[in-house]
Parts: C-alpha cells; structure tokens; sequence
C-alpha cells in the first residue's frame, strides 16, 4: 500500500456538515434474538463533524456476504472500534474503507466526498445520485493512514526514513515533521535506530508515527496490539490512545478483543454475520445491550428465565420490582421474560442445602477475584465475582442474592 498516507488539505476543508449520520442497529442473529428488546436505548452519535460514512455497504465474495448493508459514522477527533468474532465482517470493512477492496453495493464517504461507489451500485447510492460517479479511488489517492497488525516496518531504513517515508515535502520540513512526531510518541533520539533494535511497543509507536506524518483524515488501525505480549498490549493501549487523542485524528480500530475495544474507544461497533448489531459508547453497550448476541459477547452474561405478575416479576431468586428493569414492562404481563446479569450483579452465600438456591459447580481464579458458576435449583445458571479471599469449594450449596445497582436490561422470550 504504497504512500496510503498522502495529505489531501483540500479535502480536509470541505465542508461536511450536511452530512446525515446513519447508524445501523441491525439485529445480528436471528436465532439469538428472536424479537427486539422491550424497551429502547437512546441511539449515541459521535461528535459533530463527520468525516467518514459507510452508507448501505454491502461486500460479497461469491455466494458469502461479508459485509451486509453496513451504514455507519465516524466524526471528527473520534476513534470508532470495530469489534466481533472471526468472521463477523470487521477486517472486510477495514478494507474497504483502505481502499484494498471495492464494495458491490453502497457507498463510502470522505469528508463528504465519494471514495469509493458500490460496482453494483445499491439503493443508497441510487438515492443519492452516486451510482452515476462510479467513482472508486484507489489506496494511494485516499486520505487515510493504516497501521499493519506485523506494524510493516522496512527493516532496512533507520526510525527517521520509515516515519518520513509517506512525506513529500522538503528534506529540512521532513526532518522537522519526523522529530515531532518522535517527540509526540515518546521516541526522541531513536531518529537513527533499524526496526531490529527496537522493542514491541517501540516498533508499534513508529508505526504509529509513520501513518500520523501525512496528517490523513482518517487513520485504519488493524488488530493494532495482536502481535504484543498481554503485559504490553495493556499499556500501549492507553499510550496509543493517548497518542491519537493529542494528535486529534479521526481512527477507525479493528479487533475482537471486548476489553481493548471498550477501553480505548469512543464507541464501538459491535458486528456479527456481516451486520452492525449495535453501536454506541462503551458504557452504553455494557450496560445497555440491545440483544442476547451483544450481551453474550461483551462479557459474561448470564439469564434468568422470569415470568411477569401483576405484582412481582418471578425469578428462580425471586421476586424481581419493575423498577430494577430497564424499561416498562406492561406489556408482557403473564409471559416469560430473560433477565441479563452479570458477575458483579450477583453475590453467592454458603447455606444448607435445604435452605440453597443451587451449588457451585466451577471456579474460575482470576487473582485478585473467584467467579464461580452455580446452577441453580430453577435450571438457570449463573456466575457470581467475589474477592479473592473468599473461597468456596466446588459442590458447595449456596443462597444467589441480586445486588445490582443498575438497572437490568431484559429480553423477551
């Protein structure tokens, strides 16, 4: 992908403010969520000011769809993180938005300004009149930078010529751009160093650096930590974010892993068979998960079967009030309902096996915390997080107490 950096100032200033955000909430999964939720989340957009839009995009490779119909934003200063399982569409979408493929339907947007036209066109790029530009410009013609998963240094040029290699200025405004960027990702004096006698996190940061020195308008990160040990992937996580909020660039991050995607980004994206299934805030999807497929895949999830009385909402720990749930729950009086928790929702307490609600049946020993998994006598299972102390065996009979101080997301049947 030779020079994908090149800085388009022009494009830069257009004006894109007219631009209609379009986020899709397409359920991902039909056999896993049969039905919306019963109540709503109020859609979260990116701040104003969008740079980058997919509309209607769809992918195909022979009879695969890899990406279907995806419509999405991304605004200014934002770093936007696709996440999902292998094969959910994610990296495709990368590409496409690279400019290393071309979508068959639908359009991608930059800075207002077509990039790239579906071959087949599609019905958003006939509503907007973009099916007649045909237009698809190549990786070396888009304002964008991309960040490799192997970092894709040239081992024989210095830290200086692989930062400046995307640059086409003059050699004294080069070298002016290349230490300030060094100064930027905390590497001053590695100007003159080969890839070979540079760390993990330090090659990343020159990575980093390389496809910041064209200023583009959007920059692709892709599976940016995969290749760094956990001890590191930690750290430069925060240093990578920290890194692309002081430069103010607009990132688009790709991974599949839950806590890198939730605690760098501004929002997320969350993709399964070729869909965007949600999108939003960290905190919003957390909490606020609008299907089983989301809930299952941020975290661990576990659902109570309830039944909705007139008077309590029946659990196999018992009576749950409306007012924990989120939303109004009317509407299914007299039917079953799945209730969401989670670990630190829940707490379990020795007991008798009389007076228990189920026993534990495995561990898990995290270090600073248990989760133990207890099947209750109702046939639900869940999982409850207690401090490391506090050690159960498995096989023990336990009381399950809700202690949630949220309200509880909920599906129906």
């Amino acid at each position: 992908m030779a020079r994908q950096d090149r800085t388009t100032a022009e494009a830069r200033a257009t004006d894109h403010d007219g631009v209609e955000e379009r986020l899709d909430r397409t359920r991902a999964d039909p056999t896993l969520d049969d039905g919306d939720v019963g109540w709503a989340v109020e859609e979260e957009a990116g701040a104003e000011g969008t740079v980058l839009e997919l509309d209607g995009v769809t992918k195909r490779f022979g009879d695969t769809v890899a990406v279907d119909d995806v419509s999405m934003t991304v605004s200014d200063g934002e770093l936007l993180t696709l996440l999902g399982p292998s094969g959910c569409g994610k990296t495709t979408t990368l590409r496409l938005l690279a400019g290393l493929e071309r979508p068959d339907e639908g359009v991608i947007r930059l800075n207002g300004e077509p990039v790239a036209v579906g071959a087949e066109g599609g019905a958003a790029a006939t509503e907007t009149g973009d099916v007649d530009d045909g237009r698809f410009l190549p990786p070396e013609e888009r304002d964008v930078g991309l960040v490799f998963q192997d970092f894709a240094l040239f081992p024989h040029l210095s830290v200086a010529e692989n930062v400046a290699f995307g640059l086409e200025g003059e050699a004294g405004a080069n070298a002016e751009r290349v230490n300030d960027l060094l100064d930027l990702v905390d590497l001053p004096g590695y100007e003159d160093r080969r890839p070979d006698e540079l760390s993990g996190g330090e090659r990343q940061r020159v990575a980093l650096a390389r496809s910041l020195a064209p200023e583009p308008a959007v920059l692709l990160l892709d599976e940016p930590f995969s290749n760094l040990d956990v001890r590191l992937r930690v750290a430069m996580r925060e240093e990578v974010r920290d890194i692309l909020k002081r430069a103010g660039v607009t990132a688009v991050s790709v991974t599949h892993d839950q806590e890198e995607a939730l605690s760098i980004s501004d929002r997320v994206a969350v993709m399964n068979g070729g869909h965007v299934a949600q999108i939003g805030s960290p905190e919003g999807l957390f909490q606020h998960p609008e299907s089983r497929f989301v809930a299952s895949f941020l975290g661990q999830a576990s659902f109570l079967d309830a039944e909705v009385q007139p008077d309590c909402i029946e659990t196999g720990l018992g009576c749950v009030d409306d007012d924990d749930l989120a939303g109004p729950i009317d509407a299914y009086d007299g039917t079953h309902i799945q209730i969401l928790v989670r670990p630190d929702d829940l707490r379990a307490t020795p007991a008798t096996e009389d007076g228990a609600d189920g026993r534990i049946v495995r561990r898990q020993y995290n270090g600073p915390t248990f989760v133990y998994r207890v099947e209750l006598d109702s046939g639900d299972t869940v999982h409850c997080m207690h401090n490391h102390v506090e050690e159960f065996a498995v096989g023990q009979s336990v009381t399950v107490e809700l202690t949630a101080d949220h309200e509880l997301a909920w599906y129906p049947p």
